[in-house]
């Protein structure tokens, strides 16, 4: 594999059977066996502070750019892509043409395991997704999601938000 592009922050712990490339890693950030993280040549993906991967996550920002925020955890067996589609097949592209856009994890959020995250979904800070959960479209913050397609279960409460924010 060839790297380019590769920002470590201090501390930062990747299992050596994962590959990254194209990526801004902040301090503290650990990753865990068999991850695929990369974005592209022109869109670096970010991976804020203090985040976990779980084993066998990909992260593909190749076509477009990938933020996620700080202290976010990420369970095993997570999809987040930029892009999606019959990429081989430009027969089967005419019925279903290349999806691509910006994916945009907020700070504090908890994704399940083996959750799959589509190009073009903003997650606001301290979302939180249900294992097992298709997400195709944006929640706000303070969001509890889940299903295939993945739909709001509940906000957190005014009290659940306010003891969040208590230092």
């Amino acid at each position: 594999m060839k790297f380019a592009n590769i920002h470590l922050g201090e501390n930062v712990e990747i299992d050596p059977s994962s590959s990254f490339n194209y990526v801004i890693i902040a301090d503290n950030v650990k990753i865990a066996k068999r991850c695929s993280i990369y974005g592209g040549p022109g869109n670096l993906l970010k991976i804020g502070e203090s985040s976990y991967f779980g084993m066998n996550t990909i992260v593909n920002g190749f076509s477009a750019r990938i933020t996620i925020g700080k202290n976010v955890s990420i369970s095993q067996n997570v999809n987040i892509m930029s892009d999606s589609g019959p990429n081989a097949s430009r027969a089967l592209q005419k019925l279903y043409p290349l999806q691509r856009g910006e994916v945009i994890i907020g700070n504090d959020c908890w994704i399940g395991a083996s959750v799959i995250i589509m190009p073009g979904v903003e997650l606001g800070d301290f979302c939180v997704v249900a294992a097992n959960s298709f997400v195709n479209n944006s929640f706000p913050a303070y969001s509890i999601i889940g299903g295939t397609p993945a739909k709001l279960i509940r906000q957190f409460s005014k009290e659940e938000i306010e003891y969040l924010v208590i230092d």
